[in-house]
């Protein structure tokens, strides 16, 4: 009896510390990585990108805006509103530099080489509001954009410099562990970043990453050195989204028959 009673009082004891305890806590699992389709050792970029934003309007934070030389449009022709993709929010300008860039704005948008469909130059090539095509193999890489047929090649190897300055400059690639690094160099001064009229000198070095963040997601990022007109280097970065669509390619924008009433059509009148 003794015993049996001993047993209940142990019993007890045990069961009442128990109920005083709060159940262990479990830690949340850490989220698994995203697995990334890869071409051999290296990450897959092969298909049509395109970014989705505003900053082929405007690298910098602006406000909705009308195009008051444009009002037989309506709303069709406004500026959307956007934030800044310039780390720092700010492009920091050299005095002169940026009086040339308000300059560039007075005479939009005959002054931007976009309306005269001149080549993009980089970075302004991979935010236009047109999408763009990876093409990679073993070696070089091939980016062409749809924008007025623009193209060029990325040397993984052989690296040279640009032998003369073009509107898509010279692209040297390499890989540092899964982002792809291309420096671009030999850029004429013609290009402009934006339809701000950003602008940048020949002296223009241009330093992108390219970072696969899923399937269908590229994270972009492009440092602008050029001594001429900004007072230090600024990065501008933004995510770029992989097109889906059916069928999906690069289209035709053969833009020169669009442009030539901008460029010429003074010329015309006079003739006449």
């Amino acid at each position: 009896m003794i015993t049996k009673m001993r047993l209940s009082v142990a019993l007890l004891g045990v069961a009442t510390m128990l109920s005083g305890c709060e159940p262990a806590a479990i830690a949340p699992a850490e989220p698994a990585e995203p697995e990334l389709p890869r071409l051999g050792d290296r990450p897959n970029l092969n298909g049509v990108w395109q970014a989705i934003g505003t900053a082929y309007w405007d690298l910098e934070a602006h406000s909705a805006a009308g195009l008051k030389d444009f009002w037989q449009l309506g709303a069709i022709a406004a500026v959307p509103a956007g934030q800044s993709v310039v780390e720092g929010g700010r492009i920091p300008y050299l005095p002169g530099a940026l009086a040339k860039r308000e300059e560039n704005r007075a005479g939009w948008p005959k002054s931007d080489p976009e309306a005269k469909c001149y080549m993009p130059g980089i970075p302004r090539a991979t935010y236009m509001p047109y999408p763009f095509q990876i093409v990679q193999g073993d070696g070089d890489i091939v980016f062409a954009y749809e924008f007025a047929s623009a193209n060029r090649i990325v040397r993984m190897s052989n690296h040279e410099e640009a032998p003369v300055d073009s509107w898509m400059g010279w692209s040297n690639g390499r890989w540092e562990g899964d982002t792809l690094v291309i420096e671009v160099t030999g850029n004429n001064d013609q290009t402009w970043f934006d339809r701000a009229g950003n602008h940048h000198s020949a002296a223009l070095k241009v330093t992108e990453r390219y970072t696969l963040k899923g399937a269908n997601h590229l994270q972009y990022e492009a440092t602008i050195e050029d001594p001429e007109t900004f007072e230090r280097p600024w990065t501008i970065s933004m995510p770029l989204y992989r097109r889906l669509d059916d069928n999906v390619q690069l289209l035709e924008f053969k833009c020169v028959e669009f442009s030539e009433e901008l460029l010429y059509g003074d010329l015309g009148k006079k003739a006449e």
